[in-house]
């Protein structure tokens, strides 16, 4: 019974995976003939695959607060690559990545096509990248990233830097905090968290492989930029994600 929901899962995936090339394939095809700017047609469009992507993987999903009326930047914990699918399915969104990403099989061309910025760990181009991230915001386009810079496992919440949020400052746009978390019986889950040395197939099989998962994401109060520095957005991005789940969380506990 388990080999089957497993394969019936993956058979479903991959079909998901294969309109999705399908679409980008299409886009990228069209994309010279277009006569605006493809990328609200990227973020639309990734919306869409996204919502599949994360219904083929064996989550429950519940999300609570009030989606933005306007651009911001999202910031966001990190647990895992699942909370790309997850959140991306919320609103038209473009993401920062690491760069390893962009070589992954599939997943980083598919990233490729639907807008994804990336970043290169202590490659000194903040500067740069925060130009790149206001101009983006300044065309009206949300965005997320994930200020800890790295995933966790669910159980501690890592320092927020501060540096990639001048572009948030810059061009006057608001942070939206968002807070996601993966249960299973109440208790944080122990699968869902890509980290270490987990490879993207393994880390996959035993997520498919698995019962229901609870996810839950918050969206919290926004953040005004106006007035604040880098560091103070950061902190108070920071303090809004660890108190999200409190008080029915014991668990969710701020790193040193």
């Amino acid at each position: 019974m388990a080999k089957l929901r497993l394969s019936l899962r993956l058979l479903r995936l991959l079909a998901v995976l294969g309109l999705g090339t399908l679409l980008a394939g299409l886009l990228n095809l069209l994309e010279p003939l277009l006569r605006h700017d493809p990328m609200n047609l990227r973020q639309r469009l990734s919306r869409w695959f996204f919502a599949r992507l994360s219904n083929a993987l064996p989550f429950r999903l519940s999300v609570h607060g009030e989606l933005p009326q306007e651009p911001m930047l999202w910031v966001s914990n990190h647990i895992s690559w699942t909370d790309i699918p997850l959140l991306g399915r919320l609103a038209p969104l473009s993401f920062l990545s690491k760069a390893e990403v962009r070589s992954w099989p599939l997943a980083g061309w598919l990233a490729r096509q639907a807008g994804t910025l990336f970043i290169r760990r202590g490659a000194g181009d903040g500067s740069l990248l925060n130009r790149q991230l206001g101009q983006h915001l300044g065309q009206g386009r949300p965005l997320l990233i994930f200020p800890e810079g790295t995933t966790s496992d669910g159980q501690i919440l890592r320092t927020f830097h501060g540096r990639l949020l001048s572009s948030a400052i810059d061009t006057g746009v608001a942070l939206q905090p968002v807070a996601i978390r993966y249960l299973r019986d109440g208790r944080p889950c122990l699968t869902t968290p890509f980290i270490g040395d987990d490879d993207m197939l393994s880390h996959l099989l035993r997520l498919l492989a698995s019962d229901p998962i609870d996810v839950q994401i918050r969206l919290l109060q926004p953040i005004a930029s106006a007035s604040l520095n880098r560091n103070q957005l950061a902190r108070r991005a920071q303090a809004a994600v660890a108190g999200a789940f409190e008080p029915d969380s014991s668990t969710q506990r701020q790193a040193a």
